[in-house]
């Protein structure tokens, strides 16, 4: 008579297959973009061979990146004939594995962009290794000047090139047979679906003439304000209110952030990127900061100030001031008194500098004091000490008052 124990005998392939447990190394990228534009790509050309313009840092994979742009171009070997493109590794790393891309866009709008692509070359020469902070992967003969002078890429003496990295990270990803993927937060469209059904309504708001249908409890929940006015003031009969003070598409938008927690898609359309002192105010997101200031939207009003901030300019800066000041929109003034201090000399040649001095004087005296703040940043730095009001006494002729990296 004999036994046998069937898990001694199984053999070691069966036993793998049949395993509960695996792990497994997974060598991915983590990828992102940054669109930068140039614009007043004429002035920029004579800054002289090596020197460049650089955008703003952004972040991939865990690391700051910087796109620079070589109107001059960076080899002095090439006389000027050729502008050149690098993207630069802006944070601490060492041994930092990428891929990158950079495409010049086409602004006539038949697509034919201009493509440099690591991402395509990959299989052949691998990533690129980045040994430390300020190196850089790119094109000193990127495009040759005369040619991009002449060309769709060059509009209104605007440039617009498209940066991709793609980090390389490597991890073990263990037990994939027993995770469970959870989606994405949809509270939102739940609540929305109330709003767009008006199932279980309460209270109707009449916005000159248009009626809009809503939830007490809801709006309580998120504006402090409404909250006082349905648990406090209002009496329990009173099951319309008419408002006065917003525009139907105003409410409209507003009471789509309440429910929804994020803008409707045309608030991004209307969102102005005129220079004009009425066309800023008539944008749907300078209305709906008035909204979340009337109604105590704190959130809602820190994305109108997030969309705002990217429609500050030279001739734009004081009358977005004026709005931040007006809707106690705390960081969009701090920024716009920031970039007018530091842009100083061209800020106040602009219609909107004379807006500014007409209708919200006390908000000179904070500006004054943003200057002097920023040239102390500067003395004590060792930069440039001069006064900007000194620039200023010259006659306005010191040129533009912007700063540019070499």
């Amino acid at each position: 008579m004999s036994s046998s124990n069937t898990a001694n005998n199984m053999r070691p392939e069966a036993s793998a297959l049949v395993s509960p447990y695996s792990s497994r190394s997974v060598t991915e990228t983590v990828n992102g973009s940054h669109k930068f534009v140039i614009q007043g790509y004429s002035l920029a050309k004579g800054m002289g061979v090596g020197k460049h313009i650089a955008s703003d840092n952004f972040t991939v994979g865990g690391y700051q990146w910087a796109i620079y742009f070589y109107p001059d171009g960076k080899n002095p070997e090439d006389n000027s004939a050729y502008v050149s493109v690098f993207i630069a590794l802006a944070s601490e790393g060492t041994d930092v594995r990428a891929l990158f891309e950079l495409t010049l866009l086409d602004q006539s709008g038949k697509g034919k962009h201009k493509v440099h692509s690591h991402f395509d070359r990959s299989l052949e020469s691998g990533p690129y290794t980045l040994k430390y902070r300020g190196s850089m992967w790119g094109y000193k003969r990127f495009f040759r000047r005369a040619f991009l002078e002449t060309s769709d890429y060059l509009k209104d003496d605007c440039l617009k090139i498209n940066c991709t990295v793609g980090v390389v990270v490597s991890a073990i990803d263990c037990s994939r047979l027993r995770r469970i993927q959870v989606p994405e937060s949809d509270i939102g469209a739940h609540f929305g679906m109330l709003l767009e059904n008006n199932e279980g309504s309460d209270v109707t708001f009449d916005v000159a003439g248009e009626k809009f249908h809503a939830h007490k409890l809801v709006l309580a929940a998120r504006s402090p304000v409404l909250r006082s006015e349905f648990l406090e003031k209002l009496e329990e009969n009173k099951e319309e209110i008419v408002i006065t003070d917003l525009e139907p598409k105003v409410f409209k938008a507003m009471l789509y952030f309440i429910y929804r927690d994020n803008l409707t898609e045309d608030v991004d359309a209307v969102t102005s990127t005129s220079t004009s002192v009425s066309s800023l105010s008539d944008s749907l997101t300078a209305k709906l900061l008035a909204a979340a200031d009337r109604y105590d939207l704190e959130r809602l009003r820190l994305v109108c100030e997030s969309h705002l901030c990217k429609d500050i300019s030279v001739n734009s800066v004081a009358k977005i001031l004026a709005l931040a000041n007006q809707y106690h929109a705390k960081e969009l003034k701090a920024v716009c008194l920031r970039f007018a201090a530091e842009n100083l000399a061209a800020v106040m040649r602009s219609d909107g500098f004379e807006y500014l001095r007409e209708n919200c004087p006390s908000l000179q005296s904070e500006l004054l004091k943003t200057v002097a703040g920023c040239e102390e940043d500067c003395s004590s730095s060792g930069g440039k000490s001069r006064s900007v009001w000194a620039q200023l006494s010259d006659g306005g002729d010191s040129g533009r008052n912007v700063r540019q990296r070499t």
